[in-house]
Formats: structure tokens, sequence, C-alpha cells
């Protein structure tokens, strides 16, 4: 019986998928934050490559992958992908359930997929450093791995709660040559003003980015990169899905469920899109699409779908999206890649629309699935994956109720070798559940920007 399906490094995607092409209608256009009209490729120039820009707005489905590109993500990609056998025959179900593992990756998570082509387009337009943020810590690392590559500096705005909780994260970016800050800092003015508001505050994701685009617009040698969230993100993390269809094709099979965690929507978009795409075209238009939040920061399951600030200072474009309100500050729960406000505008569409649909989990329950994953097929997951796994064993359970023999895949994001400080507070009974008051909801979006 076969466990890992493999392909061979030639037959790695050579293009990666743009779900915008797809689209029943284009996404409504970014904001300029000063101004409230559509933001223009010039607007966007003083953070971002032109190249990126293009791929921001770009509506064809296909788009070359450079091939100085190709030849770093042959360090570990094609990733595997492994039918978890051990854990059926644990749950007893008839399902048969696939993950996509990217956990092989230099970085240990998927976000090298994305990092490695921003650092490439950067250093091709002549940028000598990145400024970013980092919420876990695993797009940090990514992007320090990154520039290492193309001989970049890096700076990295850590969200505190994280950068207290995850040590090695930041060593990680050192190793690599990267420097890495606890956020909110008060090497910026945004990060002073919300020190001044709150010095005993966790930080959060809107914090961290708005301290490293203003770092970059304030640098003139200097870009942002956003490891989630925006469409070129999510485009080059396609590959993973482009794979996984490739990978499962080659044994007959084709996901009834396809499931990721959602935070900014990076892997879910990596892994999903692609099959958001066959449904979005009528090829296989019964495919569940879901995405798996955090309760305690439940964007696509309490949010409003409205245009509003990708960071916490309101200086990067106002984007339509499922959001929380951006000045909203989750609890520090361990997914620290969960703890975002906002989402991705197209998987927000794709969910708006009824193409993908939403669930939330409970942290506890999270590391419940976790530890079964772990002691059936031996990986330790990130937390951020476990939220899929939480919901993938769902859906098995409820496959051996019904008796359907549904083939479920889910993105393993990545291992969680630098968050067993969070398994030790499961097993010590210190992770608290978090269920948000709509009341205190409905106060953060009261503040969106107004616009239209």
């Amino acid at each position: 019986m076969q466990t890992k399906i493999l392909l061979d490094e030639d037959e790695m995607p050579r293009r990666w998928y743009n779900i915008q092409a797809d689209l029943s209608a284009p996404l409504d256009p970014p904001l300029n934050p000063k101004t409230g009209a559509p933001a223009t490729p010039g607007d966007l120039a003083s953070i971002f490559p032109m190249e990126l820009i293009r791929q921001e707005m770009a509506r064809e489905r296909f788009i070359d992958i450079p091939e100085e590109v190709i030849e770093i993500l042959r360090l570990w990609r094609p990733s595997p992908l492994y039918r978890a056998r051990r854990l059926e025959q644990f749950l007893g179900t008839p399902a048969r359930i696939y993950y996509k593992y990217e956990g092989g990756s230099p970085a240990g998570s998927h976000k090298p997929n994305t990092a490695v082509p921003q650092a490439y387009y950067n250093r091709d337009e002549g940028i000598e450093r990145i400024a970013t943020e980092t919420g876990a810590g695993q797009w940090g690392s990514a992007i320090a791995f990154a520039t290492s590559h193309f001989d970049m500096d890096c700076t990295v705005y850590m969200v505190r709660a994280s950068y207290d909780q995850k040590p090695y994260r930041k060593m990680m970016m050192q190793v690599w040559g990267a420097e890495c800050h606890s956020s909110p800092t008060t090497l910026t003015a945004c990060g002073r003003s919300v020190l001044e508001k709150d010095p005993q505050t966790s930080g959060s994701l809107g914090i961290a980015i708005s301290e490293a685009v203003e770092d970059a617009a304030t640098h003139s040698n200097t870009n942002y990169a956003l490891g989630s969230v925006l469409n070129h993100v999510c485009l080059h993390q396609t590959i993973i899905g482009l794979e996984a269809r490739e990978q499962l094709a080659s044994v007959d099979e084709y996901p009834d469920v396809v499931v990721a965690c959602v935070g900014g929507g990076s892997n879910f978009g990596g892994i999903a899109f692609p099959f958001a795409g066959d449904k979005l075209t009528g090829k296989v238009p019964d495919v569940d699409i879901v995405g798996v939040e955090p309760a305690a920061c439940p964007t696509l399951t309490k949010g409003l779908y409205a245009y509003d600030y990708g960071d916490e200072a309101g200086l990067t474009p106002i984007l339509k999206m499922f959001t929380l309100g951006h000045d909203f500050v989750p609890p520090a729960i361990h997914a620290g890649g969960l703890r975002y406000h906002g989402d991705s505008p197209l998987v927000s569409r794709l969910v708006r629309d009824g193409t993908a649909r939403a669930v939330s989990v409970y942290q506890n329950d999270v590391f419940e699935a976790a530890q079964t994953f772990a002691r059936t097929e031996g990986i330790i997951p990130a937390p951020e994956a476990a939220h899929a796994i939480r919901t993938t064993i769902d859906i098995a359970l409820e496959c051996r109720k019904t008796g359907e023999a549904k083939t479920i895949l889910f993105n393993n994001t990545g291992h969680g070798h630098f968050d067993l400080a969070a398994y030790d507070a499961y097993y010590a009974g210190r992770l608290p559940d978090y269920d948000y008051p709509d009341a205190l909801i409905r106060d953060a979006l009261s503040r969106l920007p107004k616009v239209g």
C-alpha cells in the first residue's frame, strides 16, 4: 500500500495558477488609503517591485515561474503527498485522507514558496533590503532564508506574543542573516504610538505590518514583503495545489473535500485555488472547500465583508475582505499565524460567493487533534496546520456515521518543532478557549474606514 505519492523534480509545475481569471467578476479594487480612490500601480511602487504589482492585478490564468526561482524551489519541491492510513484506521472511518506536507522546506513551512519569488523580483529591480512582519515566525524565517540566497538585508517585525513564545524562530532568522524585533517597537512612529497607549500589548499582525510598511516607505533601498493576504502571495502558493492535484490523479483520486487553515489566506489559497478553479469552471462543481480559523479570531465566520485597512495604522491599501476591524487585537493564542484581523480578498470573495465555506474551532480541540495526528502519523504539526487537522478529523468521523467513503485532502502547512511550548501549555491545562462576544466585534467594526 502506497503511503507517499511523489513527483520527480522535472514534474514540478512551471506556472502558477491565477484564480482571478476564473472569477465571475473582477475583485473590488484596492483603494489608496489617503484618497480613497482605486489604487494605481504608481501608488504601490514605493513598497513593491513592479512585477509583483503586475501579478497583483493580473487576469491571465497562468503566470510563468522564473527559472532562477525554480532552481531554489527544487531544494524541497515537489513536496510529498501522504495517505494518512494510520489516522484513518485510528478513526475507524471509510474516508480516505490525504495531506500535502510542506514541513520539508528549509524554513519548515509553506512560506518559502512565495518568499523566494518575492526576494527574486525585488533583487531584480535593485532593492537591497526587505522589511516585513511575522506572526508565528514562519514567514519571517522564510523571507530570511530567501533574502540570504539573493544577498539582501532583511528586517523582521515579529508580533510580541510570538516573539516571547517562540525564541527559536528569531534565532533561525538570525542564522540566515536577518534582524528580528519584537513588535511593537520604539523604532517606528507606529510602534511608539501603540506602546504609548498600551505598553503591555501582546501585539498583532496589523501592528507589525504597519511597522514594516513604515520602515519600507522611509528607506529608499527597502521594499516591503508580505507573507499572506495579497493576490500575488496566494498566486505563488498555488504550486501546492497544482502538485497535489497531479499527485492525486496519479492514483486515480480527486478530493471530495479540501481543507486548510485560514489566517491571512496564503496556505488555504495555495492548496484550494486550483480545486476552486475546477469548481468555478464547472469541471468539478461539487468539491467542498473548507477554511478553518480559530474561534479567538473568527474573521470569516463573524467578520464583515467590507473595505478595511490591512494594518493597524492605516498605511496599507484598503482592501475588500472579511474583517474584524483593523484595530482588533486577538488574544495571544499559540497559532500566531492565524491572529490576523482580515483575510485575503480572493479567499474572502470565494467564501462570500459560496465557492468555499468557513468554520471556526477552539484551541484545546485543535491541540487534541494535533496530538492524535502526531501519535498516528508521526509528524508533530504546527498549531496553525492543526486547525485543518481538527476539521479533517471531524469530517472523517462524520463519514464513519454515514458510511460515506469521501476523499479528504488537507494542507499540513508545516512542522511544530518550534511550537513545543504550546504543546506543553496544552498538557498543563493552560490553554484557555476564547469566544468573542458579538458586541466586542461590532465595536471594532464600527471603526472601519468610510469609503464609497
